[in-house]
């Protein structure tokens, strides 16, 4: 007589509503500016729900076309996503502030800034 096999499906996680991601930009390297003479700025959103929040760029209050990651599903069952923007180290240097906004239809934006004059050379 054969075992029966036992065969477990994890339960069904039901996340319901809207948890707005945290959004923050990570600055260049000093590196990058000295060697490269451009300046890429990296934006990360996370524990996000649900997956279709949008990533966008602005500089100086301008917006900046820019591709961003589709929402990668974390082991929380929230989401994260993240895009990144390179300057030349010209533009760079002349920005007051640029900002990423991560958006989702009929929600309230998620806006992070860095200001150029936070950074400094280390």
């Amino acid at each position: 007589m054969f075992a029966k096999r036992v065969v477990c499906r994890p339960a069904a996680l039901l996340l319901s509503g809207n948890t707005p991601p945290k959004v923050i930009i990570l600055p260049p390297s000093s590196a990058e500016i000295s060697s490269l003479n451009t300046a890429t700025l990296l934006c990360v959103a996370s524990e996000g729900f649900p997956s279709d929040w949008r990533l966008s760029w602005k500089v100086d209050g301008s917006s900046r076309a820019q591709e961003s990651s589709a929402g990668l599903l974390q082991k929380d069952a929230l989401y994260s996503w993240s895009s990144s923007l390179t300057l030349s180290e010209q533009e760079w240097m002349k920005s007051v502030s640029v900002s990423c906004e991560a958006t989702r239809t009929g929600q309230p934006a998620v806006t992070a800034q860095l200001r150029r004059d936070q950074c400094s050379d280390q």
